[in-house]
């Protein structure tokens, strides 16, 4: 044993030596592998903290959401939302169920604080039984009664530090819109970011509900979690879903003239299915989710990233450990003679390449931790260090230390384990660079994954670059939207006209729907005041004033805009062309389309709206879904305004909005934004998706090069005769130069030639997710070739030119 340990000592404090004495090779080697390393490290906290989502719940292996799968009057909507008694009934059926509680997001609301109000933005409305639902600490009142009674509210710690300098809040009062006193029975601790919802006001569910929402079958608004008891089977409680369906829906139906029969055979249908809470982050993207959730796409396509930058890492090692061969061929052909085993020469070298591997394990960690900041804003996280103390995280550590230095130490110390003493001593040494088939295999593999990032990055930023150029049916530049107008009830229309009057404001809607909004509202509209289910159209219905087509550049492709001279305007409707598509009417102007007054089913009373016209259709959703159906109606909603301005002197026009407001309401926020803006921010994920491509292809290209440049040191040492003849006999330095970069070119070559089809499934895959898209044209594969071609070319030549410059006599000398 104690030989054995000495004999391992040695392998090490030999393998110290080794490196030490080579250290430029050593420094490269190690910043190739520390980069390499520094990358696995930062993805694998970003695939963690993904992965860890909505995992603190001590029950979160047994909580699911209930989902909803309809379609009806054209439109198929897949909803994180069902109806109002889904819960209860769930509970009282099933008897799996253990405990159900639900969600009603009603947006945000203004608090006081002092003499001004405070915007809110992160608000809901849920039961008294989230807490035995969800792991929400409580350090400031009593969970089981904390939400029973109405006007009652559960803050976080934050919040209560806000607004009262304490989290021992409980039994005080919170005064929100003015109006409405809440009391807080409850402090909780502050929900981790690791969950899909970051609610900081629980306001109580009990006698916030909509009057049409109670026992209201027929309308999806609430997100409903039920915990089901140990043991039970959530496939076979989804089985029961379509009796429950049948019970409780199809007699909300007939109120409608529909039965589930007739419901089935005009090609609708009602689902509700089970997702369970872990799998919400990252597969589930459905209409009314409480968050924006991300995809396990990108998981799945970051971790490839990572382990392929691993593996470039490892490839240079090998080769840059070859390529230096000749420099240690000597060595081992003397101690072949003096008696070493093959075994032990391998444990040598396998010994050198764990100690790289050990220091640039080291170096690692601290770029990680010293680029976790950046990457943080690269991948819009708050990704903290903490895992690096978990107790996994050390073995873990070892492990990869291990594996990587085995892999990447493996070639070479077979390699160079496997050279004959006597073919050594006598200056003979095996396989010149033609004949290194697998190390040419590893620069192809090297360069064919820098060609798939080059090729996904371009892709990614012309996707991003279409998004924001497509005309979209709506002109998004130079809207100033005023948002949560509602503080200035009847004045906000003199409010609206007198900016009207400020000198580059040139137009403005006064609306809570906007197309980079979140308001929205879908009900059915029918053909004939029967309300046949056959003639039903599921639409978006938006209420805005005469001004809103104008204002935002919209096109009317038939009939007329809204008009105040014209009093039957206020029963009149506009229909965007997805909407007109599914009428039968080929003349729509005139026609009327009927509908249930307050959607009160019990009472019946129909009216309906006329049709003015037809607006081109226009995005109002994200660029990855097709154009639903949609109509305007005028009214006097009052939810923002959104001015259209002509200047570019934005912020003076900014600061004389916001005292205009202080005029008319000096306690309440002025908040604004741009539309453009607005439009960027619901494609962050991809933004952040682009600029971690094009970081990771970087570092993919130059830890590349760094292999590159030690194939062609190890291609320039096994020729040095042949250049010191051919320069003898007159060569160029151009032509050694070329002579050299010749084989190289080849293997770039044939790494596109493999990348290119690679990349276009990739891509075309990841483009599948956009319903309008761009085309991946050939002059993105030609670019991305190109590329690499000439940062292979740069790196070959600085070796290679070294080479060609060299004094020929000390070549043949040294021959």
């Amino acid at each position: 044993m104690l030989n054995k340990t000495a004999m391992y000592k040695n392998y090490f404090k030999v393998a110290f030596r080794n490196l030490w004495k080579n250290k430029g090779f050593t420094a490269i080697n190690i910043t190739g592998l520390s980069v390499g390393l520094a990358t696995c490290l930062l993805i694998l906290l970003y695939v963690m903290d993904e992965l860890s989502y909505d995992k603190y719940n001590e029950k979160a292996d047994r909580i699911y959401r209930v989902d909803g799968n309809l379609m009806f009057g054209g439109n198929h909507f897949i909803l994180a939302v069902v109806p109002e008694p889904m819960g209860a009934a769930m509970k009282k059926d099933f008897p799996e169920v253990e405990q159900e509680t639900r969600f009603r997001n009603y947006g945000g609301f203004l608090v006081k604080k002092g003499n001004q109000n405070v915007q809110e933005e992160k608000v809901i409305y849920t039961d008294s039984t989230l807490f035995d639902v969800f792991t929400l600490p409580m350090v400031s009142g009593d969970p089981k009664s904390a939400l029973v009674n109405p006007n009652s509210v559960v803050i976080t710690e934050t919040i209560a530090k806000k607004y009262f300098n304490t989290t021992d809040a409980a039994g005080k009062n919170l005064i929100v819109n003015d109006t409405q006193n809440l009391k807080v029975t409850g402090v909780i601790k502050d929900i981790p970011k690791q969950s899909h919802f970051n609610f900081e006001f629980f306001v109580s569910l009990n006698g916030s509900i909509q009057p049409f929402e109670v026992n209201q079958w027929v309308s999806n608004n609430l997100n409903t979690y039920i915990v089901l008891k140990k043991g039970a089977d959530p496939k076979a409680l989804e089985a029961k879903f379509d009796d429950m369906i049948t019970r409780y829906v199809g007699p909300a139906l007939k109120q409608l003239n529909m039965t589930m029969e007739s419901l089935k055979k005009s090609g609708n249908y009602l689902k509700y299915s089970l997702t369970p809470l872990t799998s919400i982050h990252l597969h589930s993207n459905k209409t009314a989710e409480l968050g924006a959730n991300s995809s396990i796409e990108y998981v799945y396509i970051f971790s490839v990233v990572a382990i392929f930058i691993l593996l470039v890492a490892c490839v240079n090692f090998m080769n840059l450990s070859t390529a230096r061969s000749s420099g240690r061929a000597k060595e081992v052909g003397v101690r072949k003679v003096l008696g070493s085993l093959r075994s032990n020469l391998i444990s040598q070298f396998l010994a050198e390449s764990i100690l790289i591997t050990f220091i640039s394990l080291l170096l690692a960690l601290g770029i990680a931790a010293l680029l976790l900041g950046y990457f943080n804003q690269l991948a819009g996280k708050e990704i903290g260090l903490g895992l690096f103390i978990r107790p996994w995280f050390l073995p873990s550590l070892i492990l990869l230390m291990l594996i990587v230095g085995l892999l990447a130490g493996s070639y070479p110390a077979f390699y160079l384990s496997a050279f004959k003493p006597i073919e050594v001593l006598k200056g003979k040494l095996a396989a010149g660079f033609k004949n290194g088939w697998l190390r040419s295999g590893l620069v192809v593999f090297q360069f064919w994954i820098s060609i798939v990032l080059i090729i996904g990055t371009i892709v990614i930023y012309n996707q991003l670059s279409y998004m924001r150029n497509k005309d979209i049916g709506f002109k998004r530049d130079n809207i100033l939207i005023i948002k949560n107008t509602y503080p200035l009830g009847t004045q906000a229309d003199a409010f609206k006209n007198d900016i009207l009057k400020v000198t580059g404001v040139v137009n403005a809607t006064k609306t809570g729907y906007l197309p980079t909004g979140s308001y929205r509202n879908d009900s059915p509209l029918f053909l004939d005041p029967s309300l046949d289910q056959k003639t039903a159209i599921s639409l978006q219905q938006w209420r805005v004033d005469e001004n809103y087509i104008p204002t935002l550049s919209m096109q009317m492709v038939a009939g007329r805009n809204f008009s105040k001279q014209m009093l039957t305007d206020s029963s009149g409707i506009i229909l965007n062309e997805a909407a007109a598509k599914m009428l039968a009417y080929k003349d729509l102007i005139g026609k009327k389309l009927y509908y249930i007054k307050n959607f009160d089913l019990s009472k019946k009373d129909i009216e309906y709206y006329h049709i003015l016209g037809v607006v081109k259709n226009f995005n109002f959703n994200s660029l990855r879904e097709q154009v639903t159906p949609l109509a305007l109606l005028l009214d006097n909603e009052n939810g923002s305004i959104a001015f259209r301005l002509n200047t570019s002197n934005t912020a003076a026009i900014v600061s004389e909005v916001e005292n205009k407001w202080k005029a008319i309401v000096p306690s309440q926020p002025f908040q604004y934004s741009f539309m453009d803006a607005d439009f960027d921010n619901t494609y962050k994920t991809e933004q952040h998706i682009g600029k971690i491509f094009i970081t990771f292809a970087v570092l993919a290209i130059l830890i590349a090069c760094l292999g590159l440049f030690g194939l062609v040191t190890y291609a320039a040492e096994q020729r040095t005769r042949e250049i010191g003849i051919r320069k003898v006999l007159g060569a160029s330095a151009g032509t050694i130069v070329g002579m050299l970069s010749k084989d190289f070119v080849k293997l770039v070559l044939i790494s596109a030639v493999i990348a290119f089809p690679v990349a276009w499934w990739a891509m075309n895959k990841w483009l599948q997710d956009f319903a309008y898209r761009i085309q991946i044209s050939w002059w993105i594969f030609l670019i991305a070739g190109v590329v690499a071609l000439v940062i292979a070319l740069v790196t070959v030549s600085v070796q290679a030119i070294k080479a060609a410059l060299t004094n020929p006599v000390r070549s043949l000398r040294s021959e």
